[in-house]
């Protein structure tokens, strides 16, 4: 099954009140992990995967977000991964900007109903403030989501630290589950269906035009309950750069790869 490349999401609004003062004049997407800024790490492994149109939505010092990649975005430099370089095509950026049209951030389910005219049927969707360099965002994923007409899927990793119960379960036929004896945290990316954001699911109407908040895990959940959610489980390196001090361990690490922060 072949389908076009989609588009993917790459969320951006947050004020990241854990990260101050660090994101007091800066947003917390921009902070830098490496030498690049955080958000630059999925926006380069979209567009080695052959993805290169991405939606960004702003507040917190939304503008300089788009002062530093505009509305196209030249990937290059090296990977942690195999394989051929970046080629030169650039990666382009459409922009929701909630803050200046709403004076706020609208959490995650409200930011993608605003951001749905941009995005299309089928969608990546991913935080901006996470780090997990050796994430493969491949056409194979995609065609698989919509060829088993689920409403997302969603990559679970081992439990970090700070998140030891975990957030969902994951069945041996790879549904995602409320409850489950075990559960993973969920790296924030995934593979999603415009249809979860409507009803019955959503009740926010089509393009958000009020500015509602809504957070994205009871939609989630919802869609669980009926089966709809599939999953499976990531051992990649992925840190949740929640933290100045996850932010400082990621910037002095020697080792050649980025640890794995969980368990």
């Amino acid at each position: 099954m072949n389908a076009a490349p989609v588009k993917a999401m790459i969320m951006a609004a947050g004020r990241g009140e854990r990260m101050r003062p660090l994101t007091d004049s800066t947003p917390k997407p921009l902070l830098q992990v490496r030498g690049k800024p955080l958000m630059q790490w999925p926006m380069e492994a979209l567009a080695r995967g052959g993805f290169r149109q991405v939606v960004v939505n702003t507040a917190w010092l939304g503008e300089r977000i788009v002062d530093k990649f505009g509305d196209s975005f030249e990937p290059g430099g090296s990977s942690p991964l195999p394989g051929p370089p970046l080629k030169s095509e650039p990666v382009t950026i459409a922009y929701s900007h909630e803050g200046r049209d709403f004076g706020q951030a609208l959490e995650t389910a409200g930011g993608v109903v605003r951001a749905l005219p941009m995005l299309g049927e089928v969608f990546w969707l991913m935080a901006g403030d996470i780090h997990a360099p050796d994430f493969r965002f491949t056409q194979a994923a995609v065609n698989d989501f919509i060829a088993s007409g689920k409403l997302a899927h969603l990559w679970l990793v081992p439990n970090p630290e700070h998140n030891p119960k975990g957030d969902f379960g994951l069945s041996p036929n790879g549904l995602a589950l409320n409850e489950a004896p075990h559960k993973y945290t969920y790296s924030t990316i995934g593979l999603y269906r415009a249809a979860l954001f409507a009803p019955p699911f959503c009740d926010i109407p089509a393009g958000n035009p009020h500015g509602v908040k809504a957070a994205l895990a009871p939609l989630l959940r919802a869609a669980m309950d009926q089966s709809e959610v599939s999953a499976e489980l990531y051992r990649g390196a992925w840190t949740d750069v929640g933290t100045p001090q996850r932010l400082l361990d990621l910037n002095t690490s020697k080792q050649s790869a980025w640890p794995l922060r969980s368990l």
